[in-house]
């Protein structure tokens, strides 16, 4: 059989037979051969004319004369891959048959607003059988995890009913939940990527939820920081509310099989009344408190209301409405979401911002307000569901004080306040500026001044425009008026220093460090301090660039920013440091021995008082790169350096020499140290290691070792001449006389040296935005009731953290608040707002004395003197006393302590003794420490102390049925008031300075008590 085609196009015609040497021709059906003909033209017009649907390629004329087929079994690859599409969705008439047989979760945020909860997130929750909503505040994503887990236990207890299915997105947050539901045996079934139409029972419920939340708002006038309230609200009407999907049922009558009750519904937002349960036995208080109706209350019979005098959140049954008046809507009160600023006004001003929007929240990347919420939802009938959630980050009522108001502006952050500037100057006068203003606005309407209510005055800075003509001197402040009720230039000013000293305290606080490479590799200062970092660390061969070795790991750095000053105030040099990132070290394979001693804050302040007794000269040595002159013995890799590149990619340094932040360094350079200072011939002291003594005669050198070096003597040319020879030895900068050592303030004059920290604190009030706060007499309220469990959660622990570190730190010249940080610091592992508002009235306390500091006397013996004190079982968590000592050396505050003690005691004498039995182990030290500095002290210690009979229990080595108990290394008192090193005297509470570290103290003990101990606040106005 023979096939046979047409010569010119190649399309089969027929097929030949071939029968005795003849062929029969049979020809193919012509409707066969135009088929497949048609086939093929077809595909190539649908490429020609650049793929079109075969309904579209059907409608071209003109292509052939014959028709055009399809071959409707074949698929272009090209459209396939160009034109796909997603199929239709189908829409969904199926539902569950029982309640809590499948739940529909999803989040919305983060909300460019915090609610005043601190929340930016809401979790939804619905119920696939009954439509039930139940909504979550959520400061983070990570609750999730803790709420679905209650929700879940929740619906097993309340309703009897399991959770079988629990659909949501492919958010990490409930991918956490597998194992959960893996072991409970639950279902989870998530949407596929970039599908939400797969989750669309939770997503079209959150438009319901916003559109409603919106309206309330809208309606109510309510300030954008309230939508938490307005989210909750709407959760909790829509759960009543018949729906034609239910067949003209609410979802509550679904669950519970009854009609729910509308008798307790209100108007959101309107005014209202709450009964006055805090009026102190005063007849004439108001029984009425003026509010505003934000919703219902959950786990209680009673509605949330928000005071508009205190600013304060709290629910009540017994409240009164006027549905028709909405109080933010009132031209007297602030619009907290339409607040603009003015350019010519100060920027020392808290920054609101309003979306117009709900709908679309913007991406976080980070999310300020940490905590852990747990809400349910919750009906008079049954108190733990369908109501709306109540958030455990929410705002609790301030506590008042004589010393003023402890409120928040709701939803102000650390972001939203800028920096505080002393002494800002403009190169335009308020009279241009306002008669400008009055050109522009001359033919405009007038219109109402709003007046911010008075509680704002307490901690808000009010925008007055400044009139400055000329840069003001950095001691006066007479020509700057911010508007601002308090001022820092009430409360600090510089008319008592010399006028060099003004120039370094105005130079310390005008200068500003970069805080990221990216930031100060925009300045050219930086850039070149950053390359001189890297040459000197290429000169002395700190590493060597290497391929990382198989089995090896590289650990990260960053660079440290430090401006540092000469002795009169002026910037010696832009200092960029180097960092390993020395957290990433593996102990026994990256390092080994990491001790290295460091100075004690109270051998600095003791080496100042003898310096300033004797008049010793105080000078300060740096030494550049000191770490890199240790050597390494281990084998450490390190990352490139930010803005460094080498030749060849895919290298890492080897560490040759140890590098700042390598967790041995401090070690090694320690080491180098020690060793140049013993071979010069001084001697290591043993009361303190960073101590080293030099004496020649009747000539004495002390060199204290810590960042940067003090070196003091009673000999100018032994200082220089180490000098000399300590510059021959290491790369030196000699910052001249001692100014600013370690974040600490120095003047001197002829009546001592001043220890302060008046910089830093500005500068925690600036990060705080407290600026403006009004002060308090004194820093915690007496008879305090802190608890570890007391009040919901703070919605930031971090922050908290952060804050009260910087508080410790600055108990190193300020004693007065030594008490109140030993508190607060109990609470960092979960701290609640009660210990925030706590925070925050220590606070308010420095924003009145910042410049409060130890002043270290020059006429005095240096002779030593100790104050114990003890408040026997004041912890309410664990019923241990509170130990507090001082340690006076010639009258000027030395040491301090207060410390929680170890075990519980059984009588206020034993407590007391405990604290007596610390203070000796100081003084020992105190008076080793003193002999290293050539100060002999022969005679006996007093201690005072305000228990007799702790003073008869350490004097009389007598068996008692209440003291056979005590420890013995208690007992070793006994021997050292036989030997003479103590004498214990009576002194009463009234005149125990020690008592400022055991309790809280009102205003005027607390005054005087500072005043006896030696505490005085130069920078104070006179």
């Amino acid at each position: 059989m023979k096939n046979s085609q047409d010569l010119s196009t190649r399309i089969p015609i027929g097929v030949a037979k071939q029968c005795g040497g003849v062929y029969y021709f049979h020809c193919l059906d012509k409707l066969r051969a135009h088929s497949i003909k048609g086939d093929r033209l077809g595909d190539l017009w649908h490429s020609r004319l650049g793929h079109p649907s075969k309904t579209v390629l059907r409608l071209v004329s003109g292509l052939q004369k014959s028709p055009i087929t399809f071959d409707s079994n074949k698929i272009c690859d090209a459209c396939m891959r160009g034109k796909q599409t997603r199929d239709v969705f189908a829409i969904n008439t199926a539902r569950a048959i029982e309640p809590f047989e499948l739940i529909h979760c999803d989040i919305w945020g983060p909300y460019r607003t915090p609610a005043t909860s601190g929340a930016r997130y809401f979790l939804t929750i619905v119920d696939d059988f009954s439509r039930a909503v139940w909504i979550h505040l959520l400061c983070e994503k990570g609750e999730v995890f803790n709420v679905l887990k209650h929700f879940i236990a929740m619906t097993t207890r309340q309703f009897n009913k399991q959770v079988k299915v629990v659909r949501a997105d492919n958010g990490l947050e409930f991918q956490k939940l597998r194992g959960y539901f893996l072991n409970d045996g639950i279902i989870f079934q998530t949407s596929c990527v970039y599908t939400p139409q797969q989750n669309g029972r939770v997503e079209r419920k959150h438009r319901h939820i916003l559109d409603m939340a919106r309206t309330l708002r809208f309606h109510a006038h309510l300030p954008i920081q309230f939508w938490g309230e307005c989210v909750l609200t709407a959760g909790y009407l829509i759960n009543r509310l018949p729906s034609p999907l239910l067949d003209n049922k609410s979802p509550y009558e679904l669950l519970f099989n009854k009609l729910p009750s509308y008798n307790q519904l209100r108007v959101f937002g309107c005014l209202c009344y709450a009964h006055n349960k805090e009026r102190t036995g005063d007849k004439f208080a108001p029984r009425g408190l003026k509010c505003v109706f934000l919703g219902y209350a959950y786990s209680q019979k009673g509605w949330k209301v928000f005071d508009l005098d205190t600013k304060r959140h709290f629910v009540s049954r017994d409240v009164s409405f006027v549905e028709t008046i909405f109080p933010f809507a009132m031209d007297n009160f602030p619009d907290y979401s339409s607040r603009k600023t003015d350019d010519t006004q100060v920027e020392n001003l808290v920054i609101r911002q309003a979306p117009d929007d709900m709908d679309t929240p913007y991406e976080s990347t980070r999310v300020d307000h940490p905590g852990v919420v747990h809400e349910e939802l919750h009906d008079a009938a049954n108190p733990s569901l369908l109501e709306q959630s109540q958030p455990t980050c929410e705002s609790i009522d301030r506590s008042q004080d004589s010393g003023g108001s402890m409120d928040i502006v709701h939803g102000a952050t650390t972001d939203d306040v800028t920096r505080m500037i002393d002494h800002p100057t403009f190169n335009t006068t308020s009279e241009d500026v306002l008669s400008h203003a009055g050109q522009e606005t001359s033919s405009l309407p007038q219109k109402r001044v709003r007046r911010p209510p008075a509680w704002h005055h307490d901690y808000d800075i009010q925008l007055n425009t400044v009139k400055i003509t000329s840069p003001p001197d950095v001691g006066s402040s007479s020509s700057v008026n911010s508007g601002n009720p308090y001022p820092l230039s009430h409360y600090v000013q510089y008319s008592h220093f010399s006028v060099e000293h003004r120039a370094f305290l105005a130079a310390i606080s005008a200068t500003k460090e970069p805080g990221s490479f990216r930031e100060a590799v925009c300045d050219p200062r930086w850039r070149e301090a950053m390359q001189r970092e890297i040459s000197a660390l290429e000169r002395t061969g700190t590493w060597t660039l290497t391929p990382l070795p198989p089995g090896k790991r590289a650990i990260y750095c960053k660079w440290v920013y430090k401006i540092k000053y000469k002795s009169d105030g002026t910037i010696d040099r832009y200092k960029a440091r180097l960092v390993v990132c020395g957290n990433r070290q593996v102990q026994g394979i990256d390092y080994s021995e990491t001790f290295a001693p460091v100075a004690k804050m109270v051998t600095v302040r003791t080496l100042l008082m003898v310096a300033a007794s004797r008049h010793w000269e105080l000078h300060q040595m740096d030494v550049d790169n000191a770490f890199l002159h240790g050597d390494l013995h281990e084998e450490v890799y390190m990352h490139l350096p930010p803005g460094y590149s080498a030749s060849t990619s895919g290298q890492v340094c080897r560490l040759l020499r140890s590098l700042y932040g390598l967790r041995q360094a401090p070690r090694c350079w320690f080491s180098k140290l020690t060793g140049s200072l013993k071979q010069y011939g001084f001697e290591q002291s043993h009361a303190d290691y960073s101590l080293f003594t030099l004496r020649r005669g009747n000539n004495i050198l002390c060199v204290l070792v810590y960042v940067d070096d003090i070196i003091t003597g009673n000999n100018h040319d032994m200082i220089v001449a180490f000098k000399h020879h300590l510059a021959s030895s290491f790369p030196i900068k000699d910052l001249g006389r001692l100014k600013y050592f370690l974040g600490l303030e120095v003047a001197r004059n002829s009546t001592g040296i001043f220890l302060c920290q008046r910089k830093y604190v500005l500068d925690i009030l600036a990060e705080t935005g407290l600026t403006g706060a009004k002060p308090v007499g004194f820093p915690m309220i007496q008879n305090h009731s802190l608890q570890s469990d007391s009040g919901p959660l703070f919605s930031d622990p971090e922050r908290y953290r952060r804050l009260v570190g910087k508080l410790i730190y600055l108990t190193l010249t300020r004693p007065d608040i030594s008490y109140s940080v030993h508190i607060l610091s109990q609470f960092m592992h979960q701290p609640r707002q009660a210990h925030w508002d706590a925070v925050v009235r220590v606070l308010r306390y420095l924003k009145g004395h910042p410049g409060q500091g130890i002043l270290l006397c020059s006429s005095s013996d240096l002779s030593l003197t100790g104050f114990c004190d003890s408040d026997w079982a004041s912890c309410p968590i664990t019923r241990r006393s509170v130990t507090g000592y001082l340690v006076l050396l010639g009258g000027s505050p030395i040491s301090w302590r207060t410390k929680k003690q170890v075990t519980v005691s059984r009588s206020s004498a034993e407590a007391e003794y405990r604290s007596m039995a610390t203070l000796t182990c100081e003084l020992i030290w105190l008076k080793n420490l003193l002999h290293s500095l050539g100060v002999v002290h022969q005679s006996p210690i007093p201690v005072y102390c305000d228990n007799k009979a702790a003073i008869h229990i350490a004097s009389n080595p007598v068996f008692h049925e209440r003291t056979k108990h005590i420890e013995l290394d208690c007992h070793f008192i006994r021997d050292h008031i036989q030997a003479g090193l103590i004498t214990p005297l009576y002194r009463t509470t009234t005149e125990q300075l020690a008592d400022l570290f055991t309790k809280a103290l009102g205003a005027s003990q607390f005054s005087y008590l500072l005043t006896k101990m030696g505490i005085i606040d130069p920078h104070a106005p006179s």
